[in-house]
């Protein structure tokens, strides 16, 4: 449960209840919390957002771009994409992928033992950023990589100058600079997985004197740090190191469970990663006497994912279930909760690889988790509400897929069966639900201060069998229902068990 995003008691199932004042505004909500990320590994890049081999007509325009996938991205909206990794980045060197496909080399790849061949790269990303209408995020080679051949990246992509990576671009058929605003020092350096890994001292270090470069070079870049969890003692280390110099830190988690209540309450340490990280950045401040820093947390990997099911040496390919949408949801209202605080959240990945999109060579189809976070893109924007509610809780046991989650009960003593976050834009108050209850539909009464149009829209995520998934074969086992109710339905309104809904309403 957030602190101070919302306020709670405990009720009988029959007692539930969700109170919404429009006038309770927490903050507002950044559109990059719904960006994405795609990563060289598996089949993201080539098999996913591109083919250059299609042999089906119309699947792919003149650029190799996956239409039908282009249109699933489209729909979520999503205001900036972050690439080329993830674990990829660190052995990564973006030189071997610009200028003539036929002169690019081919690379072993050290993150997930693959072979990259580089025929996508920066001038096809931008090229697919402009088609797509996104943003571009830039993530920097902090292993194999020198600080050289970072700012050259940023030149390269940056400059308008009369320079040598300028006009090594501009060669390159693109004689406009790209523009890309926001970029990483390095990913995960402090992993045992990672080429080039650090301690935290050895990266507070190094990505200081990166930052202080880069800036020279174009001091309207945004630079993110590169955190752990937001609960390690990486991120209060690297947060006291580079507080003055950096406009993001970062911090990554994913969870799942086999277990269903163990995967529908998990998404909770991403709330308390959110939490301490806000308070370790407020330390750094005061400690570090950098008081006029802005800086807010990029959640810049997060997603239901269980490295063992879904093993990333052999592309990472989950098969999501309705379980697996209800956490999705969840992790959205977390998003909303903590908008004060997050600046910009990157579900990982977009297709494929633990993804809510899937292609196939002749088609596509989407994913359980899809639904739930098409939703929270398409409504849940504006200015985030504060939300009073009842609901039973849960009592159970809490974990993640590494069983590394153990400890979500005993700092977060609260967890609901409702899971409530709501938004309001141009009048439309959209309000998200999640009953987590394995058993029970919850008999909620919603409470709205103010006036509203009598027509309720409502969208509701539901199958009988938490298990459900979609196919290739049968795409539409779990998607949105979609249904107008009269504005007193709502006092008297089921939550059916598990299940995710929608409201909106509009003020009169």
């Amino acid at each position: 449960m957030a602190e101070s995003s919302q306020t709670f008691v405990k009720v009988s199932a029959s007692e539930s209840f969700v109170k919404i004042d429009p006038e309770r505004i927490l903050a507002p909500i950044d559109d990059k919390i719904y960006s994405g990320f795609l990563e060289h590994m598996g089949r993201c890049i080539y098999g996913g957002i591109v083919d250059f081999d299609c042999q089906v007509k119309g699947l792919t325009n003149e650029k190799g771009y996956r239409l039908d996938v282009a249109k699933a991205l489209k729909d979520l909206n999503m205001p900036v994409v972050r690439y080329p990794g993830g674990n990829f980045v660190s052995s990564y060197h973006w030189m071997d992928a610009i200028g003539p496909k036929e002169n690019r080399p081919r690379r072993p790849e050290l993150a997930w033992l693959g072979e990259e061949p580089n025929t996508f790269g920066t001038d096809e990303f931008m090229e697919w950023c402009e088609f797509m209408e996104i943003e571009p995020y830039l993530c920097l080679n902090m292993g194999t990589g020198t600080l050289d051949e970072a700012l050259a990246w940023v030149e390269y992509c940056n400059s308008d100058k009369n320079t040598y990576y300028a006009n090594l671009r501009r060669k390159n058929g693109h004689e406009k600079p790209y523009n890309v605003k926001y970029w990483s020092l390095g990913n995960e350096v402090w992993g045992p997985w990672q080429v080039g890994q650090m301690t935290s001292e050895d990266y507070g270090k190094k990505a200081f004197q990166w930052a202080k470069a880069l800036k020279l070079l174009d001091p309207t870049i945004k630079l993110v740090a590169c955190g752990c969890t937001g609960f390690d003692n990486w991120d209060y280390y690297v947060t006291q190191a580079l507080v003055s110099k950096v406009d993001y830190h970062s911090i990554h988690l994913y969870t799942a469970h086999e277990d269903y209540y163990k995967n529908v309450t998990s998404p909770a340490a991403g709330e308390r990663a959110i939490q301490i990280t806000a308070k370790l950045i407020d330390l750094a401040k005061i400690t570090q006497n950098a008081f006029d820093a802005n800086i807010k947390i990029c959640f810049d990997e997060w997603n239901v994912w269980d490295p063992v099911r879904a093993n990333g040496e052999f592309g990472a390919e989950e098969k999501y279930t309705l379980s697996d949408a209800l956490a999705v949801a969840s992790w959205g209202n977390l998003f909303i909760r903590q908008a004060s605080v997050v600046g910009m959240a990157n579900i990982a990945q977009c297709v494929n690889v633990i993804a809510p999109v899937m292609t196939t060579k002749t088609g596509m189809f989407l994913q359980t988790i899809y639904h739930s976070f098409l939703l929270f893109c398409k409504y849940m924007r504006g200015e985030a509400i504060n939300v009073h509610f009842g609901s039973p809780v849960y009592t159970g046991d809490t974990d993640g897929s590494a069983g590394d989650l153990k400890w979500i009960k005993s700092v977060e003593p609260v967890l609901t069966m409702l899971d409530v976050s709501a938004a309001i834009k141009d009048g439309v108050i959209s309000i998200a639900v999640v009953n987590r209850s394995l058993e029970e539909d919850l008999t909620t009464s919603f409470r709205l201060e103010g006036k509203y149009k009598d027509s309720v829209e409502t969208y509701t995520i539901y199958h009988d069998d938490v298990m459900a998934t979609n196919t290739i074969d049968k795409p539409d086992v779990v998607g949105i229902k979609e249904e107008k109710i009269s504005l007193d339905k709502l006092s008297s309104y089921t939550v059916l068990k598990h299940s995710f809904v929608l409201i909106r309403v509009t003020i009169a």
